[in-house]
């Protein structure tokens, strides 16, 4: 297409957000141009996600209207669909509903060029080891970026589509992960994510590899400032990354490790692997290794064949463990998962009154976690307005959300602050000063 002027949409996790990163490139690089809005483009990707129910609807409202759009401009617009979404036959069928013209799997969005150079519709959903070869070029002022190092999932949790949207866990050369840190770090990136759907497995799938704690110790030592990773399993979550952990003061002390339910009967009939003892051991031996530690969770409510017995495990287990925060859902049941084939679901009502519940419990050790946190200096590394007026939005090492005064900041970049205020969600500061020279993106 000559004149492509492009918009892409976004739904679902980090990896998304690297992937809709890794297809901007690849189109700039042939000379598209990136527009705001719809009725400015002439072909809007939506990069879409399979793991709720919710998203979906999303991606299939969002098609309506760019159906419509088409159809107003007697098809001089191209519609295209890539991801999680597009690599099932759900989504597949989406697709022809709404007259898709291109749909690109997850483990095939590289081909994107390619795509737009055919003059009819374009679908490809396999799995290409040449994916994990692209590096993409640093965001353009961005004091942030993802960089992936593993893709896809070799456990099989009875409710989660990843392993079929995603394939089998593959490891990227760490030549190339290096390579890709190395030209963030150069760019200004200060804050860098690793992401995989199990970054713990990194270097399993080839022994030539470095385990993840090495991987850890060799990307900091490039010189990042900050350190980050998602999504860890616990079953993979060993003592050597604890200790990798606990040796580099880039990563801190934050950590995000999904437990999903409190009950044995129900983490089996997950296939999780792991029982909550093992689970409650992986948490103190990480407060052993990080007198610190900053512990966030996953919690799937409602689970098919849940009782109000493991419910109350789940409950019990969040008062052991004291989460500072945790990311929590009503089942949902996906098409294609060993749980939507096997079990019967929940009604909604019992599904909505335990999350709620158990949404009143993180409120309550949220509140009390960061209060704990009022009167200490930090460093916030602050994206831009926050929602709230007269606050600018950020995060400390520890990934609190941080609301800094907008008249004390003076753009983008890392301030010194004292935390002054708490709230079950956000922590509020006071500037004291910008913490790196030339970190300020005014």
């Amino acid at each position: 297409m000559n004149d492509l002027r492009v918009k892409i949409i976004t739904y679902g996790c980090q990896m998304n957000e690297y992937d809709s990163h890794l297809v901007a490139s690849e189109l700039a690089a042939r000379g598209a141009h990136f527009v705001e809005t719809v009725e400015e483009a002439n072909f809007v990707l939506v990069n879409t996600c399979a793991v709720r129910g919710k998203p979906v609807e999303k991606v299939k409202s969002l098609l309506g209207q760019l159906r419509k759009e088409k159809q107003r401009r007697g098809g001089h617009f191209v519609i295209g669909m890539m991801g999680c979404l597009a690599s099932l036959e759900e989504g597949q069928a989406i697709a022809r509903d709404f007259g898709v013209d291109v749909l690109l799997g997850a483990g095939a969005i590289h081909k994107i060029g390619e795509a737009l150079e055919k003059l009819e519709p374009f679908w490809d959903v396999g799995f290409y080891p040449e994916l994990d070869e692209v590096v993409p070029p640093p965001p353009a002022g961005a004091l942030s970026a993802y960089v992936t190092l593993i893709r896809g999932c070799d456990h099989h949790c009875t409710y989660c589509v990843v392993p079929r949207t995603r394939g089998p866990e593959v490891s990227r050369h760490p030549e190339l992960v290096l390579r890709e840190v190395e030209q963030l770090v150069a760019a200004g990136v200060v804050e860098i994510t690793l992401l995989g759907q199990n970054v713990n497995s990194y270097g399993k799938d080839d022994p030539s590899y470095p385990d993840f704690a090495d991987l850890i110790r060799q990307v900091a030592a490039l010189g990042v400032r900050r350190l980050r990773f998602v999504t860890s399993h616990p079953m993979n979550f060993s003592d050597r990354i604890i200790e990798a952990i606990a040796e580099t003061p880039a990563v801190g002390q934050y950590v995000h490790l999904p437990v999903q339910s409190g009950s044995d009967r129900i983490l089996r009939r997950m296939a999780r692997e792991y029982r909550r003892d093992y689970y409650l051991e992986r948490v103190a031996r990480l407060r052993e290794a990080l007198p610190g530690l900053v512990l966030t969770t996953d919690i799937i409510v409602g689970f098919p064949g849940e009782t109000e017995e493991d419910f109350q495990q789940t409950l019990d287990l969040y008062d052991e463990v004291g989460f500072d925060a945790a990311y929590m859902f009503a089942y949902s049941a996906r098409p294609g998962t060993p749980s939507y084939e096997r079990f019967e679901d929940l009604p909604r009502e019992v599904k909505i009154e335990r999350l709620e519940r158990l949404i009143e419990k993180q409120k309550h050790w949220s509140l009390e976690r960061n209060r704990a946190w009022i009167g200490r200096e930090v460093e916030v590394l602050v994206r831009g307005p926050a929602k709230e007026e007269h606050w600018a939005l950020g995060h400390d090492q520890s990934n609190h959300p941080v609301l800094l005064p907008v008249a004390e900041v003076a753009g983008p970049g890392l301030y010194r602050a004292r935390i002054e205020e708490a709230s079950p969600h956000m922590l509020f500061g006071k500037v004291l000063e910008p913490a790196l020279a030339g970190s300020v993106n005014p």
